[in-house]
């Protein structure tokens, strides 16, 4: 949300967060609410997950704000809270789950024509029905840049599971765009 005539300005808010005022708080948590909503929403299942690693998330930016360097850009800042919370919420649900993550697997490429067709809330709701460990590579991998390595030592994982992770989430991507694409069309067809 961009600011309004209202609203004060960031260095403000700020101010008023570290002085730990609730006003200064809930006014910051308002403003940036759609930024932070759409960087949960590509690591969760749902929007009440989205919102639960969201609410997890401002909870750090205001204990830890006092670490943030003015010069910097804030949105990159808490960007990289949020990922972070995002991933803490997929180990803890990883602990209770014993998900597998496999190790096997082979790299897909140029997935870019099927993505290019598809709007933005579609291409978001397909990740999200990937299982978590994929998703959460792929999230961290195709859209935050994050390299394999980088990945592996987040998650705990080896750097060969985090690639067998991203070709197994992008050959599911492919097929649910296809299996999307046949639908669609025998849809226009009857």
């Amino acid at each position: 949300m961009a600011n309004s005539p209202n609203s004060p300005a960031l260095p403000d808010l700020i101010a008023r967060c570290l002085r730990n005022e609730r006003r200064g708080q809930e006014l910051l948590y308002r403003q940036f609410y759609g930024y932070a909503m759409s960087v949960c929403m590509r690591y969760t299942h749902s929007r009440e997950e989205a919102l639960e690693v969201l609410n997890d998330g401002f909870l750090k930016v205001f204990t830890r704000l006092d670490g943030y360097d003015i010069n910097q850009p804030f949105k990159g800042w808490l960007r990289r809270i949020l990922i972070n919370t995002a991933v803490d919420h997929y180990r803890a649900s990883v602990r209770h789950q014993h998900e597998d993550m496999g190790e096997a697997g082979h790299v897909s490429t140029d997935m870019a024509d099927a993505y290019s067709q598809l709007a933005h809330e579609e291409l978001i709701a397909l990740i999200q029905q990937l299982s978590p460990a994929y998703r959460l590579v792929f999230n961290l991998y195709v859209i935050d840049g994050f390299s394999h390595d980088e990945i592996a030592g987040q998650l705990g994982i080896s750097v060969g599971a985090s690639k067998s992770n991203l070709a197994r989430a992008r050959e599911n991507l492919r097929a649910m765009i296809q299996k999307k694409g046949n639908d669609e069309y025998a849809r226009a067809t009857r």
